[in-house]
């Protein structure tokens, strides 16, 4: 009975591939920048808005969406994907101070990171 569920659960994931619910979340490294930035473009071709909840990313394609989940505070925030970075060994997102601010991330800090498209 337990293998004929898995085996259901694991087929409507393949059904909904893509979708929030079957795309896995992972503990990454998050910083944030703005100051220095604002008005600048980014690298999709949009101005830099450091209030903005927006992030860059070494590999997304510009315009993804991903929930970022402060692990510190269990507070998520919804970013667009408009520039490349980080740049720094070890971080997997860089976040707009605007994101930063609303999941209470200030410097560095862990997070999931959940691709919705």
């Amino acid at each position: 009975m337990l293998l004929r569920h898995s085996a259901r659960a694991a087929l409507a994931c393949l059904v909904l591939a893509g979708s929030a619910a079957c795309a896995p979340a992972s503990a990454e490294i998050a910083s944030w920048y703005g100051p220095g930035f604002h008005g600048r473009l980014a690298a999709d071709g949009s101005r830099f808005n450091q209030d903005a909840l927006t992030a860059a990313h070494k590999t997304l394609r510009f315009g993804t969406r991903v929930r970022v989940t402060c692990l510190a505070t269990g507070r998520s925030v919804v970013v667009r994907i408009t520039d490349r970075g980080p740049f720094i060994a070890g971080r997997a997102i860089d976040l707009w101070r605007g994101a930063a601010r609303a999941i209470g991330l200030s410097g560095v800090g862990r997070v999931h990171l959940a691709i919705l498209g």
